[in-house]
């Protein structure tokens, strides 16, 4: 019974860390077991009541797939502007939902020294559309398993050669 109410009073910080990744990177015995751990702490949380937090973590988020390109590509370096568009594409691995991460772009130079950072908070990078079929989404975090893609606007500067893309939680 202490095992039991132990894990209720700590299931928060317990459930994260013993989540199983849904790309399939888990073991089959991890992610059995943690959906019974699962299923025992819903009927835990049906009986004495729960308070379900998002979590934020960094390792949950996979980018798969990130390309940035000219905005109009017959335009190529006649435009002054150089806006291109930086198309990407990350997967909450965890088998629970996932607070949003910021989105920061780096852009460096031939010598690969960052020249500019830009970022966007989730409000700016998630589609616009699945922010209103999801209002409580800063809240909620993302579902597990979900991927999200987004094209961004950005100014190019005349010197940018490259780029990096990484996710972040801001601190508090």
């Amino acid at each position: 019974m202490l095992i039991i109410v132990g894990e209720h009073l700590s299931r928060n910080s317990l459930l994260p860390t013993l989540a199983t990744r849904v790309d399939g990177s888990s073991s089959a015995i991890a992610t059995t077991s943690f959906s019974l751990l699962q299923k025992l702490d819903q009927q835990l949380c049906r009986a004495l009541g729960c308070v379900n937090r998002s979590v934020s973590d960094f390792a949950a988020w996979k980018i798969t797939s990130v390309t940035l390109s000219p905005e109009n590509a017959r335009e190529g370096l006649k435009n002054a502007s150089n806006q291109s568009v930086l198309q990407v594409e990350i997967q909450n691995r965890l088998a629970l939902p996932v607070l949003f991460p910021n989105l920061e772009i780096s852009l460096t130079d031939a010598e690969e020294s960052e020249i500019k950072t830009i970022r966007f908070t989730p409000q700016e990078w998630l589609p616009s559309t699945w922010q209103e079929s999801h209002p409580d989404f800063l809240r909620q975090g993302a579902p597990s398993g979900e991927i999200f893609s987004s094209a961004l606007p950005i100014s190019l500067l005349q010197n940018a050669a490259g780029y990096r893309v990484r996710i972040f939680y801001p601190e508090k």
